[in-house]
């Protein structure tokens, strides 16, 4: 019997990507037209544009940076284009990039002459990497080789039901083969944050579980918010969920079952396999940023009423337990796992579900690759100076 794996790109760094894109990354907000018409322009390209980029400090800065960096560095990624407005950022983004191995270009548009000097130096870049990466072919590699991000959204009953289950159940198998995964969203891990530190490593990854949640609680509360009375929120309340306890036990078995490795840092890449918590901030959007700069190729969504946003960079597996939302929201479920609610098991289910995970790693498109539902957001610590 073959061993279970998928048709990746390997990368100079020994990661595998699962596409094969050459993204042209803004690094300020302020050149974003030329990066999306560029990538209008140019085949087999992935514009990357981003909001803000200037006027951060400290530490605010720091993340930013890496988060971008990150992106780039995404085992998806076969090469980079970086264009900033001017040439100290363009400079410090492209180096941090190229630690990778992968090639990297960048110019600043101050410099080279304005927006049509711009364009056609764009080109002229874009040209050779393009060419390269059409011409790299995938090879079979083991699901050891897989490093998967678990997200939900839109919460509902059926999510804990069935749909995280079999997210969790993906996640336990990725990680037996000898893969990774990471978990995020760490206001969603309050009320079950006992069960994963119970689960962890050692005392010092049990504490950062803890200090985690502190943190985002206290920092919430300085703010004049009660995340115990916010959570649920709303649209979860109307899919049946009554408490946070509810909702976070549901939402942390996405990751499975296995030991919790470490708490990672906002796209912060894993230095090992296995489990790894992610602190990132709920919204799906800024939580995908960080498992995708954190070198997440891909990621499963749970979502019971439907969320509907995809990862730029890392290809988005939507799976609802919900019957409804199957229906009505067909054209973006990938995966229907409502059938766990009249019988199918976790197995069946799970496995149907690992299938599929393993044809979009070997270049099957997810609902909202064709659709065009994808974006980043990378989260921000303090307002703009």
């Amino acid at each position: 019997m073959e061993k279970a794996g998928f048709w990746g790109y390997r990368r100079p760094d020994g990661s595998v990507g699962i596409r094969n894109y050459v993204a042209i990354l803004a690094v300020m907000d302020n050149v974003n037209g030329i990066v999306k018409n560029l990538g209008h322009m140019v085949k087999g390209t992935l514009p990357i544009p981003v909001w803000y980029g200037r006027g951060q400090f400290g530490a605010d800065d720091v993340m930013f940076r890496r988060a971008q960096a990150g992106l780039a560095r995404n085992p998806n990624i076969a090469s980079v284009l970086v264009i900033s407005l001017e040439k100290v950022s363009a400079e410090k983004v492209a180096a941090a990039i190229a630690e990778s191995g992968k090639p990297v270009e960048q110019f600043s548009v101050q410099d080279i002459g304005g927006t049509v000097e711009a364009m056609a130096a764009g080109l002229r870049k874009l040209i050779p990497l393009v060419s390269a990466a059409s011409a790299q072919r995938p090879e079979f590699v083991p699901m050891s080789e897989l490093v998967l991000g678990v997200e939900c959204g839109g919460t509902d009953t059926t999510s804990g039901l069935a749909a995280n289950p079999a997210l969790g159940y993906v996640a336990d198998r990725v990680v037996d083969a000898g893969g990774t995964v990471y978990l995020s969203e760490t206001s969603e891990w309050m009320g079950a944050e006992q069960i994963l530190a119970k689960r962890s490593s050692s005392d010092a990854v049990s504490e950062r579980i803890w200090a985690a949640v502190r943190q985002i609680e206290d920092s919430a509360i300085s703010r004049g918010v009660d995340i115990r009375g916010a959570n649920p929120v709303p649209d979860n309340i109307r899919g049946g969920i009554t408490t946070i306890e509810e909702k976070s036990l549901g939402a942390i078995i996405k990751g499975g079952t296995t030991e919790v490795r470490d708490v990672l840092d906002y796209a912060v890449k894993a230095d090992g396999k296995g489990l790894y918590l992610m602190d990132t901030a709920a919204p799906a959007a800024e939580s995908m940023t960080g498992l995708a700069a954190g070198g997440a190729q891909m990621i499963l969504f749970s979502t019971g009423q439907m969320n509907i946003m995809g990862n730029l960079v890392a290809p988005t597996v939507k799976v609802t337990g919900n019957p409804r939302t199957a229906s009505r929201l067909a054209d973006n479920v990938d995966v229907d796992v409502s059938a766990m609610l009249t019988g199918e098991t976790l197995e069946q289910a799970g496995e149907r579900l690992l299938a599929f995970s393993l044809a979009v790693a070997s270049g099957q498109y997810t609902r909202s690759e064709i659709l065009g539902d994808e974006d980043i957001a990378i989260s921000r610590i303090e307002p703009t100076v």
